[in-house]
C-alpha cells in the first residue's frame, strides 16, 4: 500500500523560510513521481512541484520558479520543498501526491497517490 506522510508545516512570517518533507512508503514499481501540491480556503488545488525519482527532473509552478526547490533522497524516500521568500496568499495545506510514473506533462492535474496534508501559514 503506497502511504506519503508530508510534514513540515507551520507559521513563518512573510519573507520567511519553510522545509516540507515527504515520506514515501509501499512503492512497488521501478520509476514513480512526487509533486507538492497546495490549496487554499476556498480556491483550487495548484500544483506547485514535481520531481521523478529516476532521472531528477524538476518541474515547477510558475509562481514558485526561483524561491522553491524540490530535491529527493531516494535512500529515504523522501521528497523535501524547501520554500523560500514565502508570501502571505502561499498559505495553504500543502499535499504531496505520487504518480507511478515520472512526472508528466499533465502533473499539475493530480496524482494517483494522495498523503494528508501540512497547514503552512504565512503571516504579513
Amino acid at each position: 500500500e503506497v502511504q506519503l506522510q508530508a510534514s513540515g508545516g507551520g507559521l513563518v512570517q512573510a519573507g520567511g523560510s519553510l522545509r516540507l518533507s515527504c515520506a514515501a512508503s509501499g512503492f512497488t514499481f521501478n520509476d514513480y513521481a512526487i509533486a507538492w501540491f497546495r490549496q487554499a480556503p476556498g480556491k483550487e488545488r495548484e500544483g506547485v512541484s514535481c520531481i521523478s525519482r529516476s532521472n531528477g527532473n524538476t518541474y515547477y509552478a510558475d509562481s514558485v520558479k526561483g524561491r522553491f526547490t524540490i530535491s529527493s533522497d531516494n535512500a529515504k524516500n523522501t521528497v523535501y520543498l524547501q520554500m523560500s521568500s514565502l508570501k502571505p496568499e502561499e498559505t495553504a495545506v500543502y499535499y504531496c501526491g505520487a504518480d507511478p510514473y515520472p512526472c508528466s506533462r499533465y502533473w499539475r492535474n493530480g496524482m494517483d497517490y494522495w498523503g494528508k496534508g501540512t497547514q503552512v501559514t504565512v503571516s504579513s
